[in-house]
């Protein structure tokens, strides 16, 4: 079976996988989603047949669904809430029953005989920038109780880019926090509950920095918080997208923004970050730890 057992207490993913540092003990993904053995002896993986209606539980993402149907390059999933998201068929990027393995389309013939009607695959043809199918002439849905938290108006933004259209058909609002230090007392304003819970994403959520030790605060049930390892949500998007070859190293003790701008030759923050927003498509021009956690909070919010 597919793993879905809540962690014990506070527990941190290792820095290679979506870190996430998890305060609630209803999350539905519990510990480590990307690792894999080190080493570099090739790892290959069962290769599974996917048929429609096959629960699969997508590694990278964390999203869990059945197999709708199949695409040129893709692989459609529909989760519990009746979203849908188009994944790449690449090795070992699905668990099915606990094991990592690699989905197949089906053979032409079989394919063929349960292939979905045209309405449906014209339906199916556009996408959102997250990844889900696009639901045409959709009203955004009246906003939940519950919430998502960023932390400044720059991970609001790249949010709204990327999960905006499947926020509004959710009825999900983000909003920002402008610094982590207020979070116990937004949290404690908020008063999460059941139909009312609150997730939080996180920059730097790493053992051992003020991020986790402001996060360790809070404790309860209907709260969820994940992160990325990254200094700030710049460093999420990759590097090739925005046209460079690497985020530069800044000195410590040096505001990162600032000394990013400065090693790139750019005249400030608001203009860099003109770039680089502009440069983002979809998920694919993001880090897998970014999604990763945007994805977990999403499910977790609209969950019930």
């Amino acid at each position: 079976m597919i793993p879905s057992g809540p962690p014990r207490g506070h527990q941190f993913l290792p820095s290679w996988s979506v870190v996430s540092l998890v305060v609630s003990r209803r999350d539905p993904y519990g510990g480590d989603i990307l690792a894999q053995p080190f080493g570099h002896r090739a790892i290959t993986y069962p290769e599974v047949t996917g048929t429609r209606g096959l629960r699969v539980w997508h590694k990278a993402s964390g999203f869990r669904g059945v197999v709708a149907h199949f695409e040129r390059d893709g692989v459609a999933v529909r989760g519990d809430t009746g979203m849908e998201r188009i994944f790449r068929l690449t090795p070992g990027a699905f668990v099915i029953e606990g094991r990592a393995v690699t989905l197949m389309p089906p053979s032409p013939a079989s394919a063929a005989a349960s292939a979905p009607s045209a309405s449906a695959v014209t339906a199916a043809s556009a996408v959102t920038a997250s990844g889900s199918t696009a639901v045409p002439a959709q009203r955004a849905r009246v906003a939940r109780g519950s919430r998502i938290l960023v932390e400044g108006i720059h991970d609001a933004e790249l949010v709204e880019r990327v999960w905006g259209d499947d926020l509004r058909v959710e009825g999900v609002v983000v909003e920002r926090l402008d610094g982590l230090d207020g979070l116990v007392a937004m949290v404690a304003q908020f008063a999460p509950g059941p139909g009312r819970r609150l997730g939080v994403l996180v920059d730097h959520l790493l053992p051992g920095t003020k991020e986790a030790r402001l996060v360790a605060q809070v404790d309860n049930d209907h709260v969820l918080v994940t992160g990325t390892p990254f200094i700030d949500v710049w460093e999420a998007v990759a590097p090739s997208v925005v046209g460079i070859p690497a985020w530069p190293k800044v000195p410590h003790g040096t505001d990162w923004k600032t000394g990013v701008c400065r090693q790139l030759g750019v005249a400030d923050p608001p203009t860099m970050w003109r770039r680089i927003l502009g440069s983002v498509r979809s998920y694919a021009d993001l880090a897998p730890e970014l999604v990763g956690a945007v994805e977990r909070l999403i499910d977790f919010v609209t969950e019930g």
